[in-house]
């Protein structure tokens, strides 16, 4: 069973251009198949180490909320966050941002943190089978569509 993903996509924007898109979570609607909305919970108002917020989820009918807590922040490099339900932190996302020629090389990352024990229930909620193959798609997708998004 795959348990980590890397997808990678060169766009051509600065760095800058894609940090400040994907650090905007209330915008991650635009681009994933599956989180439809996010808002920062708890005072926060942006992207710092320890800011939280919801993330508002849909997949065949199924809905569910999780919560993210951002844990590494490097301007124009890094953004990772902790994914929890009811507390339990379950997968580790993040994008880096390397410069290139043309634009930047962006890659989306996914650690699958649940234990076995865990599995069934998250496909109850979630009604994804393969969890692995679900998020190749969806993380390919994104990559796609932030480029559509800062490529103009």
């Amino acid at each position: 069973m795959i348990r980590e993903l890397e997808i990678s996509r060169d766009i051509k924007a600065t760095p800058a251009a894609v940090f400040a898109v994907i650090t905007d979570v209330t915008r991650t609607g635009e681009w994933s198949d599956e989180c439809t909305s996010c808002e920062w919970i708890g005072g926060a108002t942006g992207a710092a180490i320890g800011a939280e917020f919801d993330g508002h989820n849909s997949n065949n009918g199924n809905q569910w909320t999780t919560q993210g807590k951002v844990v590494e922040l490097v301007d124009n490099e890094r953004f990772v966050f902790h994914a929890t339900s009811r507390g339990f932190h379950f997968a580790t996302w993040g994008y880096s941002i390397e410069p290139t020629d043309a634009g930047c090389r962006v890659t989306q990352f996914w650690e699958d943190l649940r234990p076995e024990a865990a599995l069934a229930g998250s496909k109850a909620i979630s009604g994804v089978e393969d969890r692995a193959e679900f998020n190749r798609q969806n993380m390919t997708n994104t990559l796609d569509r932030i480029a559509a998004i800062v490529e103009g």
